[in-house]
């Protein structure tokens, strides 16, 4: 049974800082791209960062750009998304998600059940 479970989200002040983690379970994870997205109330799913699986680079969405910084164990498999100089506008359920490259059909992603992070004086 596949299994992605977030922790570390909760109440900060902005300025803040933050670390998620996102434990993955019955899968390979070292061939997974890993991913988190956020969702505000009333606002669409974005993408934050993305890891890759193989070379290990980076992406990040322009209003978090130099602030967050993503990164993988695989030895743990865990996927971490530290998160500094944090801004109200922050505030959202964020999810992680795992994708297998290059899979077709049913099956190829999964997801965590999303923690809270809420930035806030």
């Amino acid at each position: 049974q596949v299994q992605l479970v977030e922790s570390g989200g909760g109440l900060v002040q902005p300025g803040g800082s933050l670390r998620l983690s996102c434990a993955a379970s019955g899968l390979t994870f070292s061939v997974y791209t890993m991913t988190w997205y956020r969702q505000a109330p009333g606002k669409e799913r974005e993408l934050v960062a993305t890891i890759t699986s193989t070379s290990g680079s980076a992406n990040y969405a322009d209003s978090v750009k130099g602030r967050f910084t993503i990164s993988r164990d695989n030895a743990k498999n865990t996927v971490y998304l530290q998160m500094n100089s944090l801004k109200s506008e922050d505030t959202a359920v964020y999810y992680c998600n795992a994708n297998l490259p290059r899979c077709v059909g049913m099956g190829c992603s999964y997801w965590g059940q999303g923690t809270q992070v809420t930035v806030s004086s």
